[in-house]
């Protein structure tokens, strides 16, 4: 099971693996019991798990930085009933949270989370953008430098030779007469009228 497919439903306890997509909700197996369902996103709203950032005294972070502090930090979980014991447990695995915005509740869920994470053996890290991805990124930061060079060239190789038609058009355009004046039509010349010699 992948970190990435995990979210979290609205309205519904523990965390769910999101196994289809569709324009009105989506199909979801829970962590807990294993149970398979449709959440229709009238009701429901879904959050990924990768999504989700956490308040810290410095910049926000990933929810999956928390997790992996946890993991790190090992030993036993607080107890849920017990707000000072649990605020204690995350001074002490992740002191940069900010404690005045995550609030009990918060650190409750990711305990929970966790938990849940743990006993069904996920890989704790996010998803690796895809080639493409990583393939568009690089286009778009080299965008720029590249048409700084394009200028350049123009620039070194002076104003572009005009051609007689460009010429023509422009000076038609100062006239006014670019579209009052077509293509002249050639009229057949009229015929002279010969007297016959008497």
């Amino acid at each position: 099971m992948e970190y990435s497919k995990l979210v979290a439903v609205s309205g519904l306890p523990g965390l769910y693996e999101l196994l289809n997509s569709k324009t009105d909700g989506a199909i979801v197996r829970s962590l807990d019991d294993r149970s398979t369902k449709f959440a229709s996103s009238r009701v429901h709203q879904f959050s990924h798990l990768e999504s989700i950032e956490i308040y810290t005294t410095r910049d926000n972070v990933n929810l999956v930085d928390v997790f992996q502090a946890m993991e790190k930090a090992g030993g036993s979980l607080p107890d849920l009933k017990d707000n000072g014991a649990i605020r204690e447990y995350f001074e002490k695995t992740y002191p940069d949270m900010d404690f005045d915005r995550v609030y009990a509740s918060d650190m409750k869920k990711m305990i929970k989370w966790f938990d849940v994470l743990k006993k069904n053996e996920v890989e704790l890290k996010l998803s690796e953008p895809a080639e493409e991805e990583v393939e568009e990124a690089e286009e778009e930061a080299t965008e720029p430098a590249k048409k700084t060079a394009k200028k350049k060239e123009e620039a070194a190789a002076g104003p572009k030779k005009e051609t007689s038609e460009t010429k023509e058009t422009k000076s038609r355009k100062k006239a006014g007469t670019e579209e009052e004046a077509p293509k002249a039509e050639k009229k057949p010349a009229p015929k002279k009228s010969r007297k016959k010699a008497e």
